[in-house]
């Protein structure tokens, strides 16, 4: 069996260290949950790069997020960590949600893209996250315009290159 945990070990926050290796190493549900598992680990450095691996497997197999709903949701709720949150914010619309938790995601990304507390990086991969909804639900369309807007005035240079990005997006639908 794998040792996820050294593997994801050592270095510092600026390295995902082997975490394509272990994304390549997940071949079943039984392997993922115990990458999962990592996301608890009292290490940061750990819990970033399982993350991390978590995001790249699912990009492509979000069918592993399913069983681990309630947990993702719980880890949005209670997170501090800014390098979780920003992998967070992508797994979240890899879910298969139902009205009401969908409604429930879009306020917790609404908050991260708008609370200037939060890391850079949270904010624009919340707003790729919200962006992704609207692609699911159109309800959201006018709150995400709106969302826009308010983030443009902000006139900081990666909120900016993002909304460039979703808007060039948003004209070719």
């Amino acid at each position: 069996m794998i040792d996820f945990r050294a593997l994801l070990s050592g270095g510092d926050l600026r390295s995902i260290g082997k975490s394509n290796i272990v994304a390549s190493t997940i071949r079943n549900q039984q392997d993922f949950d115990r990458l999962f598992e990592c996301l608890y680990y009292s290490e940061r450095l750990v819990v970033m790069r399982a993350a991390d691996a978590i995001e790249k497997i699912t990009i492509h197999s979000p069918v592993y997020l399913h069983k681990h709903k309630e947990a993702i949701f719980e880890l949005c709720i209670k997170c501090r960590q800014k390098e979780l949150k920003w992998h967070l914010a992508l797994l979240i619309t890899r879910l298969f949600l139902d009205k009401k938790e969908l409604r429930n995601v879009w306020n917790i990304l609404t908050h991260w893209t708008k609370d200037k507390n939060n890391s850079l990086i949270v904010r624009v991969n919340a707003l790729q996250a919200l962006f992704e909804l609207t692609q699911k639900d159109n309800t959201f369309n006018t709150d995400f315009y709106f969302i826009l807007e308010k983030l443009e005035k902000e006139n900081i240079p990666s909120i900016q290159a993002r909304i460039r990005i979703l808007k060039n997006e948003m004209r070719s639908f």
